[in-house]
């Protein structure tokens, strides 16, 4: 039985949670209420986990670092914030033992809105999927209830859902991508009963099972973990250093690698290249193209898409709409849909428009004419129960319009002989650099993480003095800045 405190505190929430919600404007979207409601989850989620459970504020205290650590981002991870308000059902239509994934009349609600409403979800062997729509369709949420297990998914498929780096610890970047004893015991023993079977389906999924399996080999581990690590940006030296000594973005990536190292049934990745340099991005498209069992991935890169995707499904209208090909595939595809979807629209209402005309001036006059409004009346009606094609909505876009600048004669910018490091200790990370900047200059700032892109800014905008040299700015020059931090 709960505490009398317990229960105080679970009033309190619930009158806090009334007073946020009254406080959402009622005229705006449902995407903005999502994304609002979200928030709210997750400032609930954030109070539960600091609650001790007798009124005082929980504390986790450290005894060797890397046990607490992993046992709080445990508990983060568990809260699955969105999930106790989301609510979820559909059917298994796919055989129990196969390695598709068929779930149809699939409906999902959050918080009330619904996102998906009777549609089917239908994922095969072998193709990958770039998952598309508005930002606050539902995306995400339908990611997060495949990953978990809020769907009737066979046991069989696992699934894994990149939605957060690996925690701090003191283990190296090689040894939490190679550590997968669980995912190997579970094969095995998924082996065993699957060897005694001689259906067809049962046998791919053994031989999947195999190859996997070999895989994960102990004398193939550290060169297969190396290599992936080496393809998302990580050198010798940081692969052998402890995690606890990584920014979020490169656990970030640990995390990514140990997905591409398990290689799951089912992939989730949603916007897997937030935290990749050009380099890692080329890469990772090049290994996910070569994916042989489901990949589902939410991406905003037209060319990523592009590269990896044999099928695309967009989620519009409450529904999941199934295209094959890559982005550019689809966009060729939905247009000449949607062209021949205008056109049936617009003929479908010029005879409604003819027939309810016709029927209103003759369906009183003689016998004859009488008798053919009648006929027509039939008509429109088998049309009307039949189904109309709708008329072809589309998708909000949004337009950017940046106001003249005005002019300044050259040069804006001027960087002459500029070399900067961080203090005397620390190795230069640009040496006489020497280039001006003018008004009809168009620049595109590439390199690996780390390599001082966002260095170089804070020089131009002078929050950082240079070591040597100097960079000059002309006396009327305004600059705007717009930081990742910000996204």
């Amino acid at each position: 039985m709960p505490s009398d405190a317990k229960k105080k505190r679970e009033q309190k929430k619930k009158e806090a949670a009334k007073q946020r919600l009254q406080k959402i404007p009622q005229n705006k979207t449902e995407e903005q209420k999502i994304d609002d409601l979200e928030s709210l989850e997750t400032e609930e989620a954030l109070e539960d986990l600091g609650d001790s459970g007798d009124g005082a504020p929980q504390v986790f205290e450290t005894r060797n670092g890397a046990d607490d650590i992993n046992e709080v981002a445990e508990k983060i991870d568990g809260l699955e914030l969105a999930a106790r308000h989301r609510a979820v059902t559909g059917v298994l239509a796919s055989h129990p033992g196969s390695r598709d994934v068929h779930i149809h009349n699939l409906s999902i609600t959050f918080h009330g809105v619904e996102l998906l409403t009777d549609t089917q979800l239908e994922l095969n062997v072998g193709r990958r999927y770039g998952l598309i729509g508005l930002n606050g369709c539902g995306k995400s949420s339908l990611l997060s209830a495949l990953a978990a297990n809020e769907l009737p998914i066979p046991e069989h498929v696992d699934i894994f859902l990149l939605r957060k780096e690996m925690p701090p610890s003191d283990k190296t970047a090689l040894q939490v991508v190679i550590e997968v004893d669980e995912e190997r015991i579970r094969l095995e023993k998924e082996a065993e009963l699957l060897a005694s079977k001689e259906d067809e389906e049962s046998h791919d999924r053994l031989m999947d099972i195999y190859e996997r399996l070999d895989d994960m080999d102990a004398g193939k581990a550290e060169a297969k973990a190396g290599y992936i690590l080496h393809g998302l940006g990580f050198t010798k030296e940081m692969q052998h250093r402890a995690v606890k000594h990584f920014s979020g973005g490169w656990r970030m990536r640990l995390g990514l690698a140990r997905a591409l190292y398990i290689k799951p049934s089912l992939m989730l990745l949603d916007e897997p290249t937030n935290h990749l340099d050009l380099n890692a991005c080329v890469w990772l498209e090049q290994e996910l193209k070569k994916y042989k069992r489901i990949l589902v991935i939410i991406s905003h890169s037209q060319d990523f898409l592009n590269g990896i995707c044999t099928n695309i499904m967009h989620m519009q209208k409450k529904k999941l709409k199934y295209f094959g090909g890559n982005y550019d595939a689809y966009v060729q595809t939905r247009m000449e849909l949607e062209e021949n979807q205008m056109k049936r629209y617009r003929w479908e209402q010029d005879q409604i428009a003819h027939m309810k005309n016709y029927i209103a001036r003759f369906g009183h006059g003689s016998a004859k004419l009488a008798r053919q409004a009648q006929s027509k009346e039939k008509t429109l009606k088998k049309m009307v129960d039949g189904g109309l094609t709708e008329r072809v909505t589309l998708d909000k876009t949004l337009s950017f319009s940046f106001p003249s600048c005005g002019k300044l004669p050259p040069p804006v910018i001027m960087v002459q002989h500029v070399s900067f490091r961080y203090s005397d200790d620390k190795p230069y990370i640009y040496k006489d650099l020497d280039f001006g900047v003018d008004l009809d200059t168009r620049v595109a700032l590439v390199g690996p993480n780390g390599a001082g892109k966002s260095t170089l800014l804070k020089l131009i905008v002078a929050e950082l003095v240079p070591t040597d040299g100097l960079i000059r700015r002309h006396s009327h020059l305004k600059i705007g800045r717009y930081h990742q931090v910000n996204e």
